[in-house]
């Protein structure tokens, strides 16, 4: 099945980070504005969890060395070519979903 719940979507209120696992993936969850956003929760550079990051508008920031990428498209804010996967969500019944494929 490639739907995974996540939690649901008052879990994750506006401004929020939460890393999540779906299967055997790390998912970084945010919610800029009400807008939920998913990425590949373990980052590039050295495998932080970008879920347990601070995020400031729409730019999370790496914990662990300070890399920030923009949750709505996965660009890193230093080197526009080299981007996060971004996942897809849904919202089932107040339930967030991501799909693993």
């Amino acid at each position: 099945m490639p739907w995974h719940t996540l939690c649901k979507v008052a879990d994750c209120p506006p401004g929020a980070c939460r890393e999540v696992v779906a299967g055997d993936r790390i998912v970084a969850l945010f919610n800029v504005d009400g807008e939920l956003h998913a990425l590949d929760g373990v980052c590039p550079h050295q495998g932080g969890p970008l879920g347990k990051g601070n995020l400031q508008g729409h730019v999370v920031t790496c914990p662990w060395h300070g890399w920030q990428f923009d949750v709505r498209n996965g660009e890193f804010q230093l080197r526009k070519s080299l981007v996060q996967p971004r996942l897809n969500l849904r919202t089932v019944d107040d339930v967030v979903q991501v799909e693993i494929v």
